[in-house]
């Protein structure tokens, strides 16, 4: 099993969790996932080891743009993440390029030093709606995080 085979394994049971919540609703969809996924439980400390130890390798996180780092895990059309895309960012201190969820966005963010905020929220689960927008700004330390789009849906530019 490969490096990659063996994080989308490990991610397979919280995708699962990700695609029964209704992002529209995002405190809901927060309160559930914090529920079968808490931050310090134990699936989302081995996710967040696999996650940080293929950043540190060099297979994750492989490009970078404006001090942001970042990879796409898998395409909302590969077998295990359908329907959604799965992309890998490294923040540290850094403000992200704006962009609109068309169908919502879901981040796990795991926190790599310092103690980082991610949009003034705390690491874990954040929860976008559809048609929302952000600049994703990661402050007070770095952070991994796993953007978890339905139909990789996104736009990247200014609020329309």
């Amino acid at each position: 099993m490969t490096d990659r085979e063996a994080l989308l394994y490990a991610i397979e049971p919280v995708l699962n969790a990700v695609r029964g919540v209704h992002i529209d609703d995002p405190n809901d969809a927060l309160r559930l996932l914090n529920y079968y996924y808490p931050l310090n439980g134990h699936a989302l400390t081995e996710l967040r080891k696999l996650v940080r130890a293929g950043v540190e390798a060099g297979w994750l996180c492989d490009r970078e743009a404006n001090g942001v780092r970042y990879s796409r895990l898998s395409k909302p059309t590969d077998l295990i993440t359908k329907p959604f895309s799965i992309d890998v960012v490294h923040m540290n201190d850094v403000v992200g390029p704006g962009h609109e969820h068309g169908l919502g966005e879901v981040d796990l963010c795991f926190p790599v030093s310092g103690e980082p905020l991610f949009d003034g929220r705390p690491p874990g689960w954040t929860v976008y709606p559809s048609g929302s927008w952000h600049e994703p700004t990661v402050t007070g330390g770095a952070m991994d995080i796993l953007y978890f789009l339905p139909n990789g849906a996104i736009r990247f530019g200014p609020k329309a």
